[in-house]
């Protein structure tokens, strides 16, 4: 019973940490109108929470091994739970968007907390299991998020969502606290301050230089000088990594082109699928002018498979090399995204449906498999390492493809409304309308009409899917090249062929 409880503990906190990244998209709308602030600021109110995140696991993964799984997990999912309450109050975007950053960091420390505790607590097939229910957990939370915020603020406000986050909060600590054990690794060495520095430092001026480039374009000086600062800083990174006797990335193992592939796979679903949760419901609310809660059940299209399609991909990979489900998957992403290109804005919700069903159905068969593949394609003492390595290259590949995906369609914004308004407006009109701020926009593209204003819409979110889709193809066709030797796992009643 003991276990179980720690088990329910995780769980809930890997259901809750991810509802809280996607989640807030879907109230940007309701947050700007409420607390102002510029289109940079309100997209921070997502960015900062992924970069946060993702810059931090691999550090958190060293402190919970120096200080202990289960006070990094206390500690984490509490400071989690006292931030959203505070998040919840707050009356300035700024402010938000710091406690966003520092809600990151909490949820890192509650991740790398929480898995390392299921790796002591349970052995052998029931830590697969374990561990099967973590991934199920945070998937759902992730697709989810736009789902339930969607109704959260369309029945109560914004503040709620931030609130159902300091409620599974609390409840996962008081689970957590009486019940888990403190395990260490006497092994683990100090915290390399100056790699999490670089490595923190290089992804926030890579966010901030792609989210210049709509206001200054791509070739200024300013763009050109943060992109080169982020090498820099890069270059730093794997400087410092290099000299370090226990390194928290062993970039030996980017030497292997399998490895590699393994990590082109949550790239292709951020690209897919991650970004679609982020834009979506900014489309949904702001442009398309559905309310909060309809625009939340209308994502339950992109959604619902993550409940079973995981699942079954994993029955199927007993019997398929799961380097060809996960290619099969991301054709099927690719083709929705192809097909999502086609639907204007003002098309009948049903419209919608279809290519969102086939972008959820083909994201989610890699995603019931690539955690595995993540370790299989190493030898079993480097599993700990590529395990952390994969979890990062997710969290920060997401990050820097949702930002990545809002400052292109902002950058193909201006270049449609660049002929239909005066130089001036365009900047400020193409940032309202990426960020769904459709009201704000139409009083500043005047006289260009509602219906020019979303005609042009639809044809930069068009270039915008082609694009995705061009990427997510690229990357399954380069996966399933490098993953090729990986073959199905046997089931256990297969009885061998003998020969004649």
């Amino acid at each position: 019973m003991r276990r179980a409880l720690v088990l329910l503990a995780v769980c809930t906190a890997g259901l809750i940490l991810p509802l809280e990244y996607t989640g807030p998209a879907m109230a940007l709308s309701a947050i700007g109108n409420d607390l102002g602030g510029s289109a940079i600021a309100l997209a921070w109110v997502v960015n900062a929470f992924a970069l946060s995140f993702g810059s931090a696991i691999m550090a958190a993964g060293t402190l919970a091994d120096l200080y202990g799984r289960k006070r990094m997990f206390c500690w984490g999912i509490g400071s989690f739970t006292i931030l959203s309450v505070i998040v919840s109050c707050a009356q300035d975007v700024v402010f938000l968007d710091v406690l966003r950053g520092l809600q990151g960091i909490a949820a890192a420390l509650t991740m790398a907390g929480g898995s390392a505790t299921l790796a002591q607590e349970f052995e052998g097939h029931a830590r697969t299991k374990a561990y099967g229910l973590l991934g199920t957990a945070f998937g759902l939370g992730l697709a989810f998020g736009p789902v339930i915020s969607g109704l959260l603020v369309e029945f109560f406000n914004w503040r709620a969502i931030f609130l159902l986050g300091a409620v599974f909060g609390g409840l996962a600590w008081l689970l957590a606290a009486p019940r888990m054990r403190e395990t260490r690794d006497p092994g683990a060495r100090h915290l390399d301050w100056a790699g999490v520095l670089a490595f923190s430092a290089m992804l926030v001026v890579l966010t901030f230089a792609i989210m210049q480039i709509p206001a200054h374009g791509w070739y200024s000086v300013t763009v050109l000088a943060l992109l080169g600062a982020a090498v820099l800083l890069l270059l730093l990174f794997i400087r410092i990594e290099q000299r370090q006797p226990r390194p928290m990335l062993d970039l030996s193992l980017f030497g292997d082109r399998r490895f590699v592939g393994v990590q082109l796979l949550p790239i292709a679903t951020a690209l897919s699928f991650i970004v679609l949760l982020i834009l979506l419901p900014l489309r949904f609310v702001g442009v398309e002018s559905l309310g909060t809660g309809q625009a939340g059940l209308l994502m339950m299209a992109l959604s619902l498979p993550m409940l079973m399609v995981p699942f079954l991909s994993a029955m199927l990979a007993r019997h398929i090399a799961a380097a060809n489900l996960c290619f099969v998957g991301l054709l099927l992403a690719g083709m929705g995204l192809i097909w999502l290109a086609t639907v204007d804005v003002g098309s009948h919700w049903l419209v919608f449906c279809w290519p969102m069903l086939l972008i959820g159905v083909g994201s989610a068969i890699p995603w019931g498999l690539m955690d595995d593949l993540s370790i299989k394609v190493v030898s079993v003492e480097r599993a700990g390492m590529a395990t952390g390595i994969f979890t990062t290259m997710r969290a920060c590949g997401e990050a820097v493809c949702v930002a990545a995906a809002l400052a292109v369609l902002n950058s193909l914004l201006q270049g449609q409304l660049a002929g239909a308004l005066p130089g001036q407006d365009v900047a400020m009109v193409a940032a309202e309308l990426a960020t769904g701020n459709f009201a704000a926009a139409q009083s500043s593209s005047q006289p260009l009409p509602a219906s020019g204003l979303m005609s042009l819409y639809s044809q930069a979110f068009q270039t915008l899917c082609y694009g995705l889709a061009a990427l997510t193809l690229t990357a399954a066709l380069v996966s399933r090249w490098a993953l090729r030797e990986i073959a199905p796992v046997p089931t256990p009643h297969a009885a061998p062929r003998t020969g004649r």
